[in-house]
């Protein structure tokens, strides 16, 4: 078994600990972990329609990268791509979001709500 291998081996092993939601948790902040791909989203919620066209014209990156991050958030569920002739329209995908953010919350309520005084965090 290669050195590869067995990394990726350990690193599924190790996944796998964690529940199922902490997963899928982790593969959301994943996906919106890069400022390109929450550009993508804010667009489209500013645009309030599907987008027919090159999304590359509004975003500062290559056809090829926004490509690239439009696969991501496909892929995450977030946003839907379907193909009308020539052009793909994107959507949100609201369920989608929705879910994820009910995720969020329920996963940082119990954290937010800790009455903890640090003064290590305070940056002002």
């Amino acid at each position: 078994m290669s050195y590869v291998c067995v990394i990726k081996h350990k690193e599924m092993i190790k996944r796998e600990n964690f529940d199922t939601e902490l997963q899928d948790l982790a593969l959301f902040a994943k996906a919106i972990s890069h400022p390109a791909r929450l550009a993508i989203l804010k667009y489209l919620a500013e645009t309030k329609t599907c987008i027919s066209g090159d999304i590359s014209d509004f975003i500062p990156l290559s056809r090829t990268t926004v490509s690239q991050h439009l696969k991501e958030l496909r892929d995450m569920g977030l946003i839907s791509g379907e193909i009308n002739g020539l052009t793909v329209n994107y959507c949100l995908c609201g369920k989608s979001i929705d879910k994820y953010l009910l995720m969020f919350e329920k996963f940082f309520n119990p954290i937010k709500s800790v009455d903890v005084d640090c003064s290590a965090c305070d940056t002002t």
